[in-house]
């Protein structure tokens, strides 16, 4: 019991710091940066203030209040998952997994929500500010999610004799993305590398459970 304890309070602490810590970026991006400014750290990491209504790395998909229910409904069943994961006494590491992926949920979640009603417009030229709430750019549940991490980190053009993109400027990478959609996909990269096995096995009915759990008892004993 005290096990399963630890492992939810170290859970449950992963996605809160996660959370506070994408928050904290994207409101001083917000406050300190007009749309489209960038800030060098180096060559290839750049700090580049873009928003976009849609999901990680500026996919669309559909409208935007459907967008945002998505990601409730899909934050909301992750943590159902992740706690009853806690229960049955998974390894912490695949938990982790998942509490990254919550985290990375909750913190878009939290921008499509909120920004709308609290933050006052952001364009070229002009810094955002706080707003008293429900008199921002757009209204609850139309936020728009800020994007700042950018990895330019090699650009150049495709050889000439190479069909169709000859000749074209290609960059690597050119996605803009922030602390949350970097949660989301460490955490989906960790779980298929690392416990795709124990994601399988969850996601079993009791009785197919029991089934696999009696074949390997039997491999185990025939070995």
């Amino acid at each position: 019991m005290k096990k399963n304890t630890n492992k939810g309070l170290l859970a449950f602490s992963i996605i809160i710091i996660l959370l506070l810590i994408d928050q904290v970026s994207k409101i001083w991006v917000k406050t300190h940066m007009s749309l489209y400014e960038s800030i060098n750290i180096t060559d290839w990491f750049k700090i580049y203030f873009v928003e976009n209504p849609g999901m990680a790395f500026g996919i669309e998909l559909g409208g935007k209040i459907f967008l945002t229910l998505f990601r409730i409904v899909v934050a909301v069943i992750a943590t159902i998952y992740m706690v009853r994961l806690i229960h049955q006494e998974y390894k912490t590491g695949f938990i982790v997994c998942i509490a990254l992926i919550i985290a990375g949920a909750a913190g878009n979640i939290f921008d499509s929500i909120f920004y709308g009603a609290i933050f006052s417009e952001s364009y070229s030229g002009h810094i955002a500010s706080f707003v008293p709430f429900g008199e921002g750019y757009s209204s609850v549940f139309h936020g728009n999610v800020v994007d700042m991490l950018y990895f330019p980190l090699f650009q150049g053009n495709w050889p000439d004799w190479i069909p169709l993109i000859g000749g074209q400027h290609f960059e690597f990478f050119r996605f803009i993305f922030n602390i949350a959609d970097s949660c989301i996909t460490i955490g989906v990269i960790l779980l298929l590398l690392f416990y795709r096995k124990s994601f399988s096995f969850s996601l079993m009915s009791k009785k197919e459970k029991e089934k696999y759990l009696a074949n390997k008892e039997t491999e185990s004993n025939e070995a």
